[in-house]
């Protein structure tokens, strides 16, 4: 018998790779700058509003916890009612006439005080500026207004030389009537 050789199992040879070529370097890439400037520039927006809302909230509360206290009650208003007054117009139409009735807001019950203290006077003052007027100059809304104002002006005119002036803050009108 003959002896056989063992046959031989052909071995896997891998497949040869190529050798790689040296990779060729790649230009290096430029970061962008965008990203660090728009985080900058959040960091500095958010830095500012904060600086900025702690001193204006630290001028306006420099006190502190003794700011914390209740603060007074606003002052109710002090009024002044005024008899009503009856007054003969500047002619345009023949004869015409206002009544009226009006209440000053002032600041304190010394004003009032003072008022009823001059309270002639007062009356006087109003009597010669209504009795100047004219129908037409009062009847509407802006001459309403405008009235108002100029008694407001005369009644806060000193009395007396050297007298401070008064400190009549509104005219309301209870009763306008025109004939």
């Amino acid at each position: 018998m003959a002896t056989s050789a063992p046959k031989a199992v052909p071995k896997a040879v891998p497949k040869a790779v190529p050798p790689a070529e040296p990779m060729a370097e790649a230009p290096p890439v430029k970061k962008s700058r965008k990203k660090l400037f728009l985080v900058l520039g959040l960091v500095l927006l958010l830095g500012g509003g904060a600086g900025a809302w702690y001193f204006m909230n630290q001028n306006a509360h420099p006190g502190g916890a003794a700011d914390k206290a209740k603060p007074e009650p606003a002052k109710p208003p002090v009024f002044v009612v005024l008899e009503p007054f009856t007054v003969n117009l500047q002619g345009e139409a023949g004869d015409q006439f206002l009544q009226v009735a009006f209440t000053l807001q002032v600041a304190d019950q010394a004003e009032v005080d003072q008022i009823k203290l001059y309270m002639p006077q007062v009356r006087s003052r109003l009597l010669l500026m209504l009795s100047s007027k004219k129908a037409s100059e009062i009847l509407t809304l802006e001459g309403k207004k405008k009235l108002s104002a100029d008694i407001a002006a005369l009644v806060n005119q000193p009395f007396a030389p050297n007298g401070k002036p008064l400190g009549v803050s509104n005219v309301f009108f209870t009763s306008f009537v025109i004939q």
